[in-house]
């Protein structure tokens, strides 16, 4: 196991909370993921709270730790590779292999500090056991100024990276960076991919503080729609909470009005739209 502290500034969100839920397992499923299909999933992350760079509003494992310093445990690199294969033998036994070997969890997967290798472990085992399966990291697009994280995920199959806006004021109520962040660098760190990624946006509406929220507004899409276009990814991928978050009085966006806005992506920009409401 790998041991570390870290510490996050926080705001107190007890009054407005709503149920959410922690991966209680580094290997967990498989899934039917709305998004990628029948999903293994891969947890970097501590089993009993969140490591993350966000501290999103409308997260499904809920809010970051409270207030001051957690110790957080992760699982050693070759405890995942152990456990993966466990599991996938299983499943080859079975005859139920995954159609995607999925990193999420709890937080950002790619602040593990051996993800590159465990990249490396993951796609020889895949390679053994299930050809046939997809390799995919959910990621938020904080960690790409590392080359490592960047070369690990060149080498899989779908490199999922989120971008909620192009405006950097709703990034920090939609998404809560913890620390310094500079929307330009990381589109610029995107770019890095030349557009073999799939780009993610939460479309959303509600109330967070005193703030209004609302990213399919006109001024919110042609800012969105100008990234794009600077990013060029093989695929966008928009979608809308589906679960509890930990944040109340946000609301879903419908499945028509996603429609409209990948109606819209890809008259202006030609790219391919994946809605999922």
């Amino acid at each position: 196991m790998i041991t570390f502290r870290y510490r996050f500034n926080f705001i107190n969100f007890t009054d407005y909370c709503m149920p959410t839920f922690l991966f209680d397992q580094t290997i967990f499923g498989p899934v039917n993921s709305r998004r990628l299909g029948i999903s293994l999933g891969i947890n970097l992350l501590p089993n009993d709270s969140k490591l993350c760079s966000f501290d999103c509003i409308y997260c499904e494992c809920g809010w970051n730790p409270e207030k001051g310093t957690v110790k957080a445990i992760l699982p050693a690199r070759i405890e995942v590779k152990k456990m993966l294969r466990e599991k996938l033998t299983e499943m080859k036994s079975s005859g139920e292999l995954p159609d995607v070997i999925t990193f999420a969890g709890n937080g950002e997967p790619t602040m593990h500090p051996a993800f590159a290798a465990i990249i490396d472990d993951t796609l020889l085992i895949r390679n053994e056991l299930c050809p046939g399966a997809r390799i995919a990291v959910l990621s938020n697009s904080t960690m790409l100024h590392k080359p490592a994280v960047v070369a690990a995920l060149k080498k899989i199959d779908d490199n999922i990276l989120k971008l909620d806006s192009g405006f950097v004021e709703t990034i920090r109520i939609l998404d809560q960076p913890v620390g310094r962040f500079d929307l330009q660098t990381v589109i610029n760190n995107i770019k890095q991919f030349d557009g073999q990624l799939i780009l993610q946006t939460m479309f959303i509406r509600g109330q967070f503080e005193d703030h209004t929220i609302d990213n399919t507004t006109e001024k919110e899409l042609k800012a969105w729609i100008e990234v794009l276009q600077q990013i060029r990814p093989r695929l966008v991928m928009i979608y809308t909470i589906a679960r509890d978050t930990p944040a109340n009085d946000l609301q879903k966006v419908s499945t028509e009005e996603l429609e409209t806005i990948a109606e819209r992506v890809v008259k202006e920009t030609g790219l391919e739209v994946q809605v999922n409401g």
